[in-house]
């Protein structure tokens, strides 16, 4: 059974810094990406940034610049450094794992870690 469990989280300051982190029970090459998702309450849960398993990155503009996925392979861990932040980037910061099973996409999701931007 997969298992995810991210950490992190916290109360940071507009302009402060803080590194998330997700700890995966299989190798990061199990999945074919990674990914951080994000949901603010009363609004969808949307893509902050992904990591395929041969290392490319995408991110969702609203963060490129000032987030960076990273990778420890040998520790199973994906991390989330968030740089720069806004109040807007206030939410419950999800990690993903994405793979395929037969034809079907599959998804794993971690419980999900707080972040807390505000002066």
């Amino acid at each position: 059974q997969v298992q995810l469990v991210e950490s992190g989280g916290g109360l940071v300051q507009p302009g402060g810094s803080l590194r998330l982190s997700c700890a995966t029970s299989r190798s990061i090459f199990s999945f074919n990406s990674m990914g951080w998702y994000r949901q603010a309450p009363g609004k969808q849960r949307e893509l902050v940034g992904t990591i395929t398993s041969g290392g490319s990155r995408n991110y969702v503009d609203s963060v490129k610049g000032r987030f960076t996925i990273s990778r420890d392979i040998a520790k199973n861990t994906v991390y989330l450094q968030m740089n720069s932040l806004k109040p807007e980037d206030t939410a419950v910061y999800y990690c993903n794992a994405a793979g395929t099973l037969y034809s079907s996409r599959l998804d794993y999701w971690g419980q999900g870690t707080q972040v807390t931007v505000s002066s």
